[in-house]
């Protein structure tokens, strides 16, 4: 009898330790990869929570009695793996991480040569069944470990998306959450001229502020306080692995993950006129005016890292966003980075002599959002089935490249299920009218039971 391993989710692995995920399921998921793969060498590292070199260890151990040799860059965050697979030329990348999930989770993100993307519709689920099958033959010649620090190469490829000696001091707010973005922040801050205020910097596994996660409101207060205490330009918030950056204005406001989409897109844009840039279905009115005032095309691709990452590859796309904070970048793999959009915002900031909400704010007025909103949902393919027969007479058009996306003449939304969570997520957006949007948010959450 086959016994399911159920942290396999739609583009990575994510699971409660130790009953979901373990030494003996890492063990099997290294030797299930190099049988899926069969790869000569392979990227490993991990990330801050207290389960994750063991597992990482673990995850090497059956890398190598499968006979692949291992590169491990040790505590890291996600972008670093995609970096230094492409970077050392190696034939895939693993990173044991569980990014925002709770501090009992793990998991892990697999990429192949070039740093290209696994996911369900590209091997993942192979990997799945095979782990679970458990039916593996050992290399005659078993492959080695050998340690590498490619932390000072990855700065200077981020450093390469900034013109340095024209940016200007700047004090900026910065929140790790005690995740894995404080060392970075520390080997970069030497070549940058900014007053960093640094909160919850020490990587601590224990989480002793809470998981580090800046789109839960209970989680951005002491961000928020630095602003106002430091008198700070901006800030910037982290998840765990931070490969999601989030930003806050000079105000203390928080700025939703959609309209820094549309700044950045913009950007390339104008650096590259008719460039392609990839969008979720969540939210995309902004993104897809700025891309027609712009001359570029702004293209829609179903919500994940790994999706996102395809059909930028298919389109040679040369930026991609998702509203909830993943950017990704041609000149980066095509991967994403929770480092190159804070430091592309602050170069424009300094560019173009303007506040970060001076930079976004006539775009939240002309496209006002409920921001993101779960409910926990018994039965989500009925509630998706209910709320399409409800609005189906009144919409212009109806999408389901991811859940349900519904277009009218001043307001739409899109209602999904989350690839990595038990919850179903809401987004609404409008035209220039906050009341009409506020009031449509309130209507489908009525129907949110």
């Amino acid at each position: 009898m086959i016994n399911e391993i159920t942290c396999f989710k739609a583009y990575d692995v994510r699971g409660r330790v130790p009953d979901q995920l373990n030494s003996d399921i890492a063990y099997r998921i290294g030797k299930a990869y190099a049988e899926f793969l069969k790869p000569k060498q392979v990227v490993v590292g991990f990330d801050i929570r207290l389960s994750s070199e063991e597992l990482c260890t673990f995850l090497c151990k059956g890398l190598t009695s499968a006979g692949v040799d291992v590169i491990n860059i040790g505590l890291c965050g996600t972008e670093e793996i995609y970096f230094a697979t492409s970077h050392l030329k190696t034939d895939g990348g693993i990173v044991v991480t569980a990014s925002h999930n709770p501090a009992d989770f793990n998991g892990m993100k697999f990429v192949r040569e070039e740093s290209k993307p696994i996911s369900g519709d590209t091997g993942l689920n192979e990997i799945k069944k095979l782990a679970e099958k458990n039916e593996f033959v050992d290399a005659t010649e078993a492959g080695v470990v050998e340690f590498a620090d490619t932390q000072a190469a990855y700065i200077a490829h981020l450093l390469e998306y900034v013109e340095t000696d024209k940016l200007k001091p700047l004090k900026i707010v910065c929140n790790a959450g005690n995740g894995g973005a404080g060392p970075t922040i520390d080997a970069l801050e030497a070549s940058l001229p900014f007053e960093f205020i640094k909160l919850h910097h020490k990587a601590d596994g224990t989480f002793p502020n809470g998981v580090p996660n800046p789109l839960l409101e209970e989680n951005r207060k002491p961000t928020i306080d630095a602003i106002k205490q430091h008198n700070a330009d901006l800030a910037i918030a982290w998840d765990g692995d931070f490969d999601r950056c989030f930003f806050f204005d000079e105000n203390a406001r928080f700025i939703e993950g959609y309209y820094i989409v549309g700044l950045l897109a913009q950007s390339f844009f104008e650096a590259e006129s008719g460039s392609k840039v990839i969008h979720d279905p969540r939210l995309t009115w902004n993104t897809i005016e700025i891309a027609k005032a712009s001359g570029g095309q702004a293209i829609q691709c179903k919500t994940g890292h790994a999706f996102i990452k395809e059909r930028m590859r298919k389109e040679d796309a040369v930026y991609g966003g998702e509203m909830s904070a993943h950017h990704y970048f041609r000149k980066f793999s095509y991967c994403d980075s929770g480092m190159i959009p804070w430091l592309m915002v602050v170069e424009l900031m300094v560019k173009s002599g303007k506040k970060l909400s001076e930079l976004v704010d006539a775009r939240m007025k002309a496209y006002p959002v409920s921001g993101e909103i779960n409910r926990e949902i018994a039965d989500p393919p009925a509630l998706l089935k209910t709320v399409e027969e409800k609005y189906s007479n009144l919409a212009e058009s109806v999408d389901h490249t991811d859940g349900l996306s519904m277009n009218f003449d001043n307001w739409r939304f899109n209602l999904r299920m989350s690839n990595t969570e038990p919850v179903v997520r809401l987004n609404v957006e409008s035209r220039g009218d906050e009341a009409l949007m506020l009031e449509k948010t309130d209507e489908l959450l009525s129907l949110m039971v």
